[in-house]
């Protein structure tokens, strides 16, 4: 089944996620340097110092929409690497080894001249220290670091009092670090860093989460619910990728009035709306159209994901320092997802502010905390069904998913 998206800025952030890529294939084409990154790296970095650059879990949601990572998969496979192990990384990594690059989606995927991403496990160092073996490719990663010390409600301390909330180590070595990131990229690609600029970057990144947060909040406390996540998932995602720059900043805005004016007209996703419905775990690229069988067939709606809630919570930074303030919202951004009992708290408490009847459990081959999620909601009241897939590998995702659902739909959430 084919997803169904109606906002109007899901739609333009479609189109200019098309027209940045063009333009971002010319420049590489040009001789600009080009950089991929993971996800959870401070991109703001290379938007400061304007060096192109990709994220790879973007790319791998490309090529799985577009039915594609069998095909990548199986490079990977072919070089003696398992296929079935951090796909989402992965896929990326298998247009590395592609013969014909351009026939990948939308022109393919330019070879990077750096690559960087954090040693969040042994499986992702791994899949990006391969990166750094290829000609002409410098992977250049960052630590991932802990702390003893877990805060209640951290995304309450987060805006200001992020000090408190990560800890001063972490922040002086991500700091360190990113700092020394500078000096490497100012004398490799020749562009120069200026301070000023990342506090312009900042303070956009700032706007933009702060429209997210009014979104976010607007959805959780209209009944029945003006969207779902097959909307709001591309209108608050690809502008993500862009953080930094006025159109995501704008676009943000535009995405809050789309739906503020939704709310106010009465529209609903599904008006005979009859359960509100939680997607933890990343987007299933290559089947969009899994969230709307529900809704079409029991009224169950699902208005959570991840996305726009740790753009609310997870990104807006103040403070005098730029590049201390840049380290803070990157230096626990896993353990926010992914890490209890920072990862779970967060997911109560996001089930409660939304009204949750159930929630869905996407499990993947690095799980990070699943059990513990799934334990803490359950322990706070909320029935919760765990679907073991990988969201960008279709070979691991069959119709018995979809069946399993649609029971426990009928016969516990909506019993």
């Amino acid at each position: 089944m084919r997803s169904v998206k109606t906002l109007a800025t899901a739609a333009e952030a479609g189109r200019h996620q098309r027209e940045w890529f063009a333009d971002l294939r010319r420049r590489v084409a040009d001789g600009e340097p080009f950089a991929l990154l993971n996800a959870d790296v401070p991109h703001e970095i290379f938007r400061t110092m304007d060096i192109p650059y990709a994220v790879s879990q973007w790319w791998a949601s490309l090529v799985a929409a577009k039915q594609r990572s069998g095909h990548y998969l199986e490079l990977v496979r072919q070089r003696g690497y398992p296929d079935y192990s951090e796909q989402y990384n992965s896929v990326t990594l298998g247009s590395a080894f592609d013969p014909e690059p351009e026939a990948g989606p939308w022109g393919g995927l330019p070879r990077p001249d750096i690559v960087v991403g954090d040693a969040t496990g042994d499986v992702t160092r791994k899949v990006f220290d391969i990166w750094g073996h290829e000609p002409g490719v410098t992977f250049y990663p960052l630590e991932s670091a802990a702390e003893n010390e877990v805060p209640a409600n951290w995304w309450e301390l987060m805006p200001h009092r992020w000090e408190q909330a990560v800890g001063p180590a972490r922040l002086d070595l991500l700091t360190a670090e990113l700092e020394n990131l500078v000096r490497f990229l100012e004398t490799t690609t020749g562009r120069r860093f200026r301070e000023s600029r990342l506090r312009e970057v900042m303070a956009l990144v700032n706007e933009q989460e702060e429209w997210n947060r009014k979104t976010r909040d607007l959805i959780a406390r209209t009944r029945p619910a003006p969207l779902g996540v097959v909307d709001s998932i591309p209108s608050v995602m690809l502008p993500q990728w862009h953080r930094g720059t006025k159109w995501a900043r704008d676009i943000a805005r535009r995405f809050y009035e789309e739906v503020r004016d939704r709310v106010d007209a009465g529209h609903a996703a599904c008006p005979d709306e009859r359960a509100r419905l939680m997607w933890i775990g990343r987007g299933l690229w290559y089947d969009m159209g899994f969230y709307q069988r529900f809704q079409d067939e029991y009224g169950a709606v699902f208005v959570w994901s991840m996305y726009l809630a740790i753009a609310a919570d997870g990104y807006v930074r103040y403070g005098d320092d730029p590049m201390r303030a840049l380290a803070a919202r990157f230096a626990a951004f896993t353990d926010q997802l992914y890490t209890p009992p920072w990862s779970s708290e967060w997911y109560v408490k996001e089930a409660r502010l939304h009204g949750i009847d159930g929630v869905v459990h996407l499990v993947s081959d690095d799980p990070r905390g699943s059990y513990f999620t799934a334990r803490a909601l359950e322990a706070a009241g909320f029935p919760v069904i765990e679907i073991h897939a990988d969201n960008v590998d279709a070979r691991t995702f069959d119709d018995e998913v979809v069946r399993r659902v649609g029971q426990w739909l009928e016969n516990v959430v909506l019993a």
